[in-house]
């Protein structure tokens, strides 16, 4: 069991590499004169700055030094525009860090300087690693694997999804593809080669066949037009204007339910197989009854996470809709309001289905089965 599961991990491993030298076919969109890098801001001029109300315009001159790359320690001046855009705007002060980004000729000389945002970088990464420790020291094993398919989950939409998407291959059909393929790694290197984990996988895929199956017919339905994502006219703008961005916005509903419907499948898939191991005596049928049962609290709480996640990404539109007093009707018929009406309800009723779709597969796959006196209880039966 154990040397099945290493060879799987060694496999995945393997693409996860493959992935990352992966070219993605834009890379050549990026300007190779351009120097990303780390700043410290050393002095500030706010004389130019102005503030009306809550806005504020000009431009705010700095003096910044370079904290890496081939230009550390070097000491440039640049200017910060203000452009009365809060949710882009910076005002740096003194020792802050700035991610700069220095524009050179084919001598290697400057030419422009940009603190184009404040630093991140270091922070995200302190969080990621955070995040590493606490996955291996709770995880274990397990939770080693759990890193290794998300990984290969990050490298599977960044070399795969996104690059031919943007090339015009159809959204709906390659992120049903993609999804698949991250549902067999996640599934099978958490749940290892076994029928537990061939049912887990069988329905989820199931539940977002349903998701998406819906999320078609209700948007359309709906007149929902993709163009509501963010950034999404932007993309049309910068020379993709053959995309079409419905799909892309169905394609992301079952996308985003997809990681919910293998946390279902898999807890309904491990109770049944447990209960297998603890009475093999139970037919199938009452198998299937006990998954649908676990099924409804699992389905339960689940169904209340995409709600508030969905709601949570939007609360200041509906802070807005509810300080301007919009009435309930006219809100829900606003676009950005519908689009995620149906959202929420098509992803939660593919997760509501992917219980007794688990269920019934698990039963059939698991209820079938004799375990031996020698045979250890906690031990799923392999494929």
């Amino acid at each position: 069991m154990f040397k099945k599961d290493l060879v799987v991990s060694l496999l995945f491993m393997f693409l996860c590499v493959g992935l990352l030298f992966l070219p993605n076919g834009f890379s050549k969109r990026v300007d190779r004169n351009a120097v990303r890098c780390k700043g410290v801001i050393l002095k500030v001029d706010n004389s130019d700055v102005h503030q009306h109300g809550l806005i504020r315009t000009g431009n705010q001159d700095v003096v910044l030094k370079i904290e890496s790359g081939p230009f550390k320690g070097r000491i440039f001046k640049a200017d910060n525009p203000i452009l009365g855009r809060i949710d882009r705007d910076k005002l740096f002060k003194p020792r802050d860090e700035a991610f700069v980004i220095l524009t050179t000729n084919s001598d290697g000389k400057v030419l422009f300087v940009n603190p184009q945002s404040y630093y991140r970088l270091d922070v995200e990464i302190i969080l990621f690693s955070m995040f590493i420790l606490a996955v291996l020291v709770f995880g274990g094993w397990t939770g080693a694997r759990s890193l290794l398919s998300f990984l290969f989950t990050a490298l599977v939409i960044w070399k795969i999804l996104i690059p031919y998407t943007l090339k015009g291959v159809n959204p709906i059909i390659l992120s049903l593809s993609v999804v698949a393929v991250l549902t067999t790694a996640i599934i099978f290197l958490v749940a290892g080669v076994t029928k537990k984990g061939l049912a887990a996988f069988l329905g989820s895929m199931l539940g977002i066949g349903t998701t998406c199956v819906l999320a078609l017919i209700f948007t359309y339905k709906g007149h929902i037009n993709g163009a509501i994502m963010p950034f999404s006219e932007t993309l049309l703008y910068a020379g993709f204007g053959k995309l079409d961005l419905t799909q892309i916005f169905v394609a992301s509903i079952f996308i985003s339910a997809s990681g919910a419907a293998m946390d279902i499948a898999m807890d309904i898939s491990a109770s049944v197989d447990e209960i297998a191991h603890r009475n093999p005596e139970l037919s199938r049928f009452q198998l299937m009854v006990s998954g649908v049962r676990i099924g409804r609290y699992v389905v339960g709480t689940m169904v209340t996470t995409l709600l508030l996640a969905y709601c949570g990404g939007f609360m200041t539109l509906l802070m807005y809709f509810m300080a301007e007093g919009v009435p309930v009707d006219a809100m829900l018929n606003i676009i950005f309001v519908s689009a995620e009406v149906i959202k929420t309800l098509t992803g939660s009723f593919g997760l509501i289905l992917t219980a007794p779709f688990t269920a019934f597969v698990a039963s059939y796959l698991l209820g079938k089965r004799k375990v031996h006196q020698t045979e250890s209880p906690r031990h799923s039966q392999e494929l």
